[in-house]
């Protein structure tokens, strides 16, 4: 008895570092927010009160509000399945034996290392009108200029080349871990049997690769409503909210309208809308990742 309470004792005195950090930074943070989006936003002296559903009510008329939510389903629509049909295509290439190959994996992780900043930058100069890396390629074949950035046209789908590009190489690293998972003596039986490569990715690698696949669909779609850097140093939202996504208006809201309670609201929304995603991700991908 004497021992099963001392390793009781050892175990929350372990646990209770990160137990703090979570709390103070994670927990306490959330419940306050939900808090906060049912009171005003406090002025000088004026302190917050309690307006009950007032935000919510506001929210569900904010014309800005939809137009960010919609850009925002477009860019998870189009990021998700790009950057994992992407990532799981280089690390099935950058697993087999081929000359190059550390160089090759090297190259195609090297966008994630890279500041957010600086990944900003360098796309501004390929998205240069006149001036770019692409208007100069398209030059060569006699297109004209195209301002990527600066019309509500193209600006979104700007901004989706950019975070494939970035995000690809970051998931590869976990497909790619999860095929030397694998034994090689799958892949044998597979060709003695006949079978072509394509059947032995969609009858054998494929479904040993749910779990991975479970994991990256989840990040990707957490990524996908995070953004804030890529839009602050390209397009600031615009033109007229075309490339602006939920998070970014959220620092819109609070840090240059100091609106802090109306944002509270719109983290709250985006809160519920990730937490949706995740148990839907995870009941659709249930039976495929423990075989049931």
């Amino acid at each position: 008895m004497e021992t099963a309470r001392r390793q009781w004792i050892y175990a929350w005195l372990m646990l209770s570092p990160a137990m703090v950090l979570l709390i103070t930074f994670t927990h306490y943070p959330a419940v306050q927010t939900i808090v906060n989006s049912f009171y005003s936003t406090p002025r000088g002296r004026r302190k917050a009160v309690w307006i009950g559903l007032d935000n919510y009510q506001t929210l569900l008329l904010d014309d800005v509000f939809w137009k960010v939510l919609a850009n925002n389903f477009w860019y998870a629509v189009w990021t998700i399945p790009l950057s994992i049909i992407l990532s799981l295509a280089m690390a099935l290439w950058v697993n087999d034996k081929l000359r190059g190959r550390g160089f090759l994996r090297m190259a195609y992780f090297t966008p994630t290392v890279l500041p957010l900043i600086a990944v900003a930058n360098i796309w501004l100069f390929f998205y240069t009108p006149g001036f770019g890396l692409i208007d100069q390629i398209r030059g060569l074949f006699g297109l004209p200029e195209q301002n990527w950035m600066g019309s509500p046209d193209t600006a979104l789908y700007s901004m989706i080349a950019v975070a494939v590009w970035k995000e690809a190489g970051f998931f590869m690293i976990f497909y790619l871990a999860a095929l030397q998972t694998i034994p090689p003596s799958l892949r044998e039986a597979a060709d003695i049997e006949g079978a072509s490569r394509w059947y032995y990715f969609r009858r054998v690698l494929f479904p040993l690769l749910m779990p991975t696949t479970l994991f990256v669909s989840i990040n990707a779609v957490i990524n996908s409503f995070r953004l804030v850097d890529h839009i602050f140093v390209m397009t600031e939202g615009g033109p007229n909210n075309a490339s602006s996504l939920l998070l970014f208006y959220i620092y819109e809201v609070a840090f240059d309208y100091w609106d802090t309670a109306y944002a509270a609201t719109l983290t709250v929304v985006m809160i519920a809308v990730l937490i949706l995603l995740a148990i839907g991700q995870f009941f659709l991908f249930d039976r495929r990742v423990h075989y049931k």
